[in-house]
């Protein structure tokens, strides 16, 4: 029984033991739950049950979810049904501390990552394969075209990683590109000082306009003269650090009281 990759899903199955037992190996911590989205038939899952993790499987394919059932019937493997961008995290793992991993579909990847933010509070660990491109994009530093919004979000609350590079070889079928295994250990602080929607707003509002100095694409928030003179907004949002982020949403802040 082997299962039909799904163009509309996004799935590559990967096929090399070694890269699937490398990424499982990025989970030092054997006392966590894991989570696992996009297990397809198990070449990661196998690997995750032999180091005797707790692991949970989430699969939105009825074809994977009856080859996982059939394969690992014995395992202890808990296997879901269902669409991760769906689920309701805290209801599955309550207040538990998990870790989430998985070889990704490349259309959701940066949506995987913007929720495992916005759960932040109990993922203390992800790791994972994505398009390379995006895997550069949330470990790149400031001062780059790709650092941008999903760069600034993660290295808020994660200490990012870009771990390898993984040819289109591995996968069956094949992608058109290479990709990138990353891990993220989330800081030992993870709180910001400052109104963490606030700091959100201003990141995705500068973004949106990343070619112009943070003074014309941070209008909208209907900053002060005195506060516009401030040095910091003669820069272009891919110039600033997640520090400096954190400074010019408390300076908005400020101004707007």
């Amino acid at each position: 029984m082997q299962v039909k990759a799904k163009k509309h899903l996004g799935q590559h199955f990967l096929k090399d033991l070694d890269v699937a037992a490398r990424i499982a190996d990025t989970i030092t911590d054997t006392k966590l739950k894991v989570l696992e989205i996009g297990p397809g038939m198990g070449v990661l899952t196998q690997f995750l049950l032999k180091k005797g993790l707790d692991t949970t499987v989430v699969e939105i394919d009825d074809e994977s979810v009856a080859y996982l059932h059939a394969h690992f019937l014995d395992s202890g493997l808990h296997i879901i049904s269902g669409d991760f961008l769906k689920m309701d995290l805290q209801s599955l793992f309550t207040d538990k501390q998990y870790a989430i991993i998985g070889n990704f579909p490349y259309n959701i990847s940066t949506q995987i990552v913007f929720k495992t933010i916005e759960n932040r509070a109990n993922i203390p660990f992800f790791s994972g394969m994505f398009q390379k491109e995006v895997a550069e994009r949330i470990a790149e530093k400031p001062g780059s075209k790709k650092y941008g919004i999903l760069s600034v979000l993660a290295q808020a609350f994660y200490e990012v990683e870009y771990l390898f590079t993984v040819p289109p070889i591995v996968f069956d079928p094949p992608p058109k590109v290479d990709s990138g295994v990353l891990k993220m250990e989330r800081k030992a602080n993870y709180t910001l000082p400052v109104d963490e929607r606030m700091f959100f707003r201003v990141v995705k509002t500068a973004f949106n306009q990343r070619r112009k100095m943070l003074r014309s694409s941070l209008k909208s928030l209907q900053l002060s003269d005195k506060l516009r003179e401030d040095s910091i907004f003669a820069k272009r949002p891919e110039q600033l650090s997640v520090e400096e982020f954190i400074l010019l949403t408390q300076k908005i802040s400020a101004d707007q009281k």
